[in-house]
């Protein structure tokens, strides 16, 4: 595939963010680029311009590649995502085309396993509502004490075996001595998961053992709302639910009144609805910490984004395999 026609589709603050002069002058080494090579959206588009892309380079912002745009570009062979999922971007005609499409979840996956590994660092220690206490009545050294504030010889708990879920497990082997790491997840392989560190269980043993349970399922109509009232309840004392996935996962309500009660601790990088309405109760709770959904790729973590989809480009234009190639039966069951 030598020197496609591209275009990159996205917004303005993304396309800034994402591609430099750096990633602009490698992009420009393996495709053409015409006038504009950039832009938000497809209606302003010369239909001539479309109609010879070859490769569309997409990230946050970009609209959905609907059927009617796959037919305004017939040349059409690829679609990059320069971020994670492409579920509800690309319109399953695009793969019974043999259009390739690639998503930027490897690269996006990072930092949301790095964000979820310090905070299971923070439940392991009761950081949360440990801090909250300290600033009403602070605490000499020394002062806590609890055999249950460590992060040694715990039972960890991962309900996914995602991406993020498995990069997570090996950044928990890697970093901390839990006494076991247990998955929970319906597509998994036992023994990818024993490979990993991990030991694939059904969701209601995880949940019953598990003292911090972190979530990496993908938000489906199968998964949403799959912790509920019932599934908070089998979870011991004092254990944490940390949450980076989807804030559909969880019943707010349900969690809101064990995290109210004190027997549970929550780390929230995710809501439903997100972000919570002001005044929200779960936002004054000590025991709770909400974050603005920081653990996917910020900042200049988003370049990785941008050299995983130009790396992926290579391999396209070699004939290799694509990095990060979505089969359209991912699609159900992926992130």
């Amino acid at each position: 595939m030598a020197d496609p026609q591209a275009l990159l589709v996205m917004a303005r603050a993304t396309y800034q963010q994402q591609f430099g002069q750096a990633e602009l002058e490698r992009l420009g080494s393996l495709v053409e680029l015409g006038e504009p090579p950039w832009c938000e959206g497809f209606d302003g588009v010369n239909p001539g311009r479309l109609a010879e892309v070859e490769v569309l380079i997409t990230s946050w912002g970009c609209p959905a590649i609907t059927v009617e745009i796959l037919d305004r570009a017939p040349r059409l062979r690829a679609v990059l995502h320069s971020a994670g999922s492409v579920r509800d971007l690309v319109a399953p005609q695009a793969y019974e085309r043999g259009i390739t499409v690639v998503s930027g979840a490897d690269a996006n996956a990072i930092p949301v396993a790095e964000f979820t590994l310090a905070a299971i660092v923070l439940a392991g220690k009761r950081a949360i509502p440990l801090a909250a206490a300290n600033r009403t009545a602070p605490m000499p050294w020394g002062a806590v004490t609890a055999a249950e504030v460590s992060n040694l010889g715990r039972t960890l708990g991962l309900v996914g075996f995602s991406r993020i879920g498995r990069r997570t497990l090996e950044l928990v082997r890697e970093v901390l001595e839990p006494a076991r790491v247990l998955v929970a997840d319906p597509y998994a392989n036992a023994d990818a998961v024993a490979a990993a560190g991990g030991e694939l269980v059904p969701l209601e043993q995880l949940l019953r053992a598990g003292e911090i349970v972190s979530l990496h399922a993908p938000l489906t109509e199968a998964t949403r709302g799959m912790i509920g009232a019932a599934e908070l309840a089998l979870l011991p004392d004092g254990a944490t639910l940390i949450n980076t996935a989807r804030g559909g996962l969880v019943d707010h309500d349900a969690l809101l009144a064990e995290c109210t009660s004190g027997r549970l601790d929550a780390i929230l990088d995710v809501t439903e609805p997100e972000p919570l309405p002001a005044g929200h109760p779960l936002l004054a709770l000590p025991n709770v910490m909400i974050t603005p959904h920081l653990a996917g790729s910020l900042g200049s973590e988003t370049q990785r984004l941008a050299r995983h989809t130009l790396d992926a480009l290579e391999d396209l234009r070699a004939g290799r395999p694509v990095r990060g190639a979505v089969a359209l039966a991912e699609i159900g069951v992926s992130a």
